[in-house]
């Protein structure tokens, strides 16, 4: 097997990372279009991009304030639904928390759904990897997928409401999430969590200001957590006297 370079690994997480551009693209466009709408200008549609850097968070906030709801509700409701991104920092630092200071806190703004989910099953799979390595690749797929985020949403704020309403580009956002989500749903931990965040953003649905997407990621965390610890705890060997 060839030496495998911070170079061509580099180029392993552009090539891992390019697939997500089918839908950044419409996802980032549609972020443009619809802040302009709701009364941003460029410059501010253009600074919630680049400060936030999250898709989810973004619309989030940006609808339950064309709603109407209260700024503190707005902001609480971006901050749970960003909790993963707390998530995949922990699951990340075995593997980079080495890293300087300085890079640790470049991959922690970069740290998009995409770019967690290339990584994670890649330094799972070559646990041999240096910490340069797994950063080269870790920011090869960034590059695949962050500045094209702050392009098109230049696009989409700039084309505004001239786009038809035809081309649906609201597709993108639930498409990019069944697409990370759905091959890391390996364990009856993850599956568990799943079906009862699932399960209860329906059957709180009619709470306002989509607080029912709050109820539904705790109870599906907390969950998951207790499938995960009842599992292991019934694979754990006996504490028995030894004979």
């Amino acid at each position: 097997m060839p030496r495998q370079t911070t170079k061509s690994i580099y180029w392993q997480g552009v090539r891992d990372g390019a697939p997500f551009i089918l839908v950044i693209v419409p996802f980032s466009v549609l972020f443009g279009v619809v802040a302009t709408e709701a009364g941003l200008n460029v410059l501010e549609t253009m600074g919630f991009s680049v400060l936030v850097i999250a898709g989810a968070a973004q619309f989030t906030a940006l609808q339950l304030l064309s709603d109407g709801a209260p700024t503190a509700i707005a902001l609480i409701s971006a901050l749970a639904v960003n909790l993963r991104m707390a998530m995949y920092s922990a699951s990340l630092t075995p593997y980079i928390g080495g890293a300087s200071l300085g890079q640790r806190a470049l991959a922690a703004y970069f740290t998009v759904d995409q770019s967690y989910a290339c990584a994670i099953v890649k330094f799972e799979a070559n646990p041999g990897w240096s910490i340069p390595q797994r950063l080269s690749y870790f920011f090869g797929v960034v590059t695949a997928i962050c500045p094209l985020w702050y392009v098109f949403t230049l696009v989409g704020a700039l084309v505004g409401t001239s786009i038809p309403q035809g081309l649906a580009l609201d597709f993108a956002l639930p498409i990019t999430f069944l697409a990370m989500i759905a091959p890391m749903l390996r364990t009856p931990a993850h599956l568990a969590a799943a079906f009862v965040s699932v399960t209860m953003s329906l059957i709180f649905a009619f709470l306002p200001y989509n607080l029912g997407l709050l109820i539904a990621g705790v109870a599906g965390m907390m969950v998951g957590a207790q499938v995960e610890v009842t599992r292991e705890r019934r694979i754990a060997p006996p504490t028995g006297d030894a004979s």
